[in-house]
């Protein structure tokens, strides 16, 4: 006798484990096939964590003793996966003051006075999320709105990309920082006319104050990813690539298997600058048991950030002469990192966002795939955003992956061919000139940076727009996406991306039963609304996180 398990919407319980074969009928799922082809059924049926049969229209449904669902003809999906985020930083970033969107330096004061009230415990008041692009004048925030309000709290508020920051008098204070301090190799330390440090630090410059900042322990780091991760599977996500984590996060996320308290997937790049570095490669790559954890791969970043004017540019940024960008290594020690992590048979992940850095990131990865013969490791360029025409033939040829990040460029839209100018903006954000030379996309959204929603990464991948529509034609259409291309960014290339396609980023016969239930047919509606669709169900390896509507 079949059981029956009607369509319901909760709050998020992880049913207990047991062996159990379930036959998910009446549903509208897509998938792509071994050629790449979209492919449609009506039902699948899973027993634990694998996957057995997908069933379409025409086939003749099992008739054992099963656990039946009624999907009621909503559309299921393979699970999404995002390429490249940070998950403790986002797990943080729900505890702390959020500066997304505000439009004024005063706005901001006055969220983190807000915030300060009704959260008065902390030694450190912490935020992040401001863009000085979006300010009228976009000039940078200063120390002393912050001193006014806060002149005995440490104050650190990170920038929207996360690679400049802002800092009270009290901070700089704890930190040491004068009129006497020096900029570090890879970042600068801004100051005024009269050598006063202004409050802003970039790049390298920002461990000035962060170094400073207390560290979690142990047992609150568990709960912070616990509960970020519980976060991401409510948007859709069964798997995340968290890019560059430290020793104690790897120990955290390792008992966290052991416990068997990983809600979703997460492949871990290890921080490059990590002092356990050299350890942690003998180690080798590792994979619990139920592949909820794998690290096999290292993250490098070379430059900065377009908004900050960090990242490494060939020629001078067209709104600022006589300026670059910033290299956080020089030359020879990129080279040597790089090297050494691809002798150690890691797959290397190195963050490049300037057509500098993505040219210097792939001369280096042609240098040493080459002498250490790791091609097969599929090593990665985070970003990829800014690119000489002539650079983009060489993702395919050199077997580099384009790890990138589609709401990344409806976010720089206001900003992007100001810094640039009108030729090198052809070379960015160049998704289907990537496409057309058979280069790799994976798709992420840089969470906290960006939402974690990757639905509106899929939005913005094929339409170049904001959530206004705007521009009325997109942002550079030509190098829009169609949806099933951006739908492969987010699943098997994802997948591919982690070495991982064996098991997760479509759905098939012994592949993980990692789906999604979601509220609307984003290959049957206006592209313009797939920004709002909703998530009704996530599971992960035949377990269902129920979730509200």
């Amino acid at each position: 006798m079949k059981k029956i398990i009607l369509f319901t919407l909760l709050t998020i319980v992880h049913f207990p484990t047991f062996s159990q074969t379930t036959l998910l009928k009446n549903i509208n799922g897509y998938t792509l096939n071994k050629t790449g082809d979209l492919i449609q059924f009506s039902a699948m049926q899973f027993t634990d964590d694998k996957i057995d049969q997908l069933f379409t229209s025409d086939d003749k449904l099992p008739m054992q003793d099963v656990q039946e669902i009624d999907g009621h003809g909503k559309t299921l999906l393979p699970g999404l996966i995002d390429a490249h985020g940070h998950v403790l930083a986002y797990g943080l970033s729900l505890m702390q003051v959020n500066l997304n969107n505000v439009l004024s330096e005063q706005e901001a004061v006055q969220l983190a006075i807000n915030f300060r009230k009704k959260n008065k415990n902390g030694q450190w008041l912490l935020g992040r999320g401001w863009n000085q692009v979006l300010w009228e004048g976009q000039q940078y925030p200063a120390a002393i709105s912050l001193d006014e309000y806060f002149k005995n709290t440490p104050v650190w508020f990170s920038r929207i990309d996360g690679h400049a920051g802002w800092a009270n008098s009290k901070a700089m204070e704890l930190a040491g920082i004068d009129h006497t301090s020096v900029s570090p190799n890879g970042g600068e330390i801004v100051k005024d006319k009269q050598g006063k440090p202004t409050g802003i630090f970039i790049d390298n410059a920002t461990s000035l104050i962060t170094d400073n900042i207390p560290m979690v322990t142990p047992k609150e780091m568990k709960e912070v990813l616990v509960n970020a991760l519980n976060e991401l599977a409510k948007v859709g996500l069964t798997s995340v690539h968290d890019a560059g984590i430290s020793n104690a996060n790897i120990t955290a996320y390792k008992a966290l298997a052991l416990e068997d308290n990983m809600p979703i997937r997460v492949n871990g790049m290890i921080y490059v600058d990590d002092k356990n570095l050299q350890d942690l490669l003998k180690q080798g790559h590792f994979k619990s048991p139920d592949d909820k954890f794998i690290i096999n791969s290292v993250k490098i970043s070379a430059d900065g950030a377009l908004g900050s004017r960090g990242a490494s540019l060939i020629e001078d940024y067209s709104d600022l002469s006589n300026h670059k960008g910033l290299l956080l290594y020089n030359e020879k020690t990129l080279a040597s990192l790089i090297q050494t992590v691809m002798m150690a048979g890691f797959q290397v992940n190195t963050h490049a966002i300037g057509d500098n850095a993505n040219k210097l990131v792939l001369d280096l990865y042609q240098q040493y795939i080459k002498s250490s013969k790791t091609k097969n490791m599929r090593h990665r360029i985070e970003h990829s955003q800014i690119l000489r025409l002539k650079d983009i033939p060489r993702f395919n040829e050199l077997g580099v992956i384009a790890s990138m990040q589609a709401t990344h460029a409806t976010s720089d839209k206001n900003m992007a061919q100001d810094r640039l100018g009108e030729e090198r903006i052809l070379g960015a954000y160049a998704w289907k000139k990537l496409i057309k030379a058979n280069a790799i996309i994976a798709g992420g959204s840089d969470f906290p940076i960006e939402s974690t929603n990757p639905f509106f990464g899929l939005h913005a991948s094929v339409t170049r727009q904001d959530h206004q529509n705007k521009p009325s034609l997109g942002w550079f259409p030509e190098e829009s996406m169609s949806i099933k291309e951006a739908f492969k960014t987010f699943t098997v290339n994802a997948a591919y991306a982690a070495h991982q396609e064996d098991i997760i980023g479509t759905l098939a016969k012994d592949k993980k039963a990692d789906f999604i239930i979601i509220d609307q047919d984003i290959f049957n509606i206006q592209s313009s609304e797939t920004w709002k669709t909703k998530v009704l169900q996530t599971w992960v390896g035949g377990k269902q996180l129920i979730i509200n509507d």
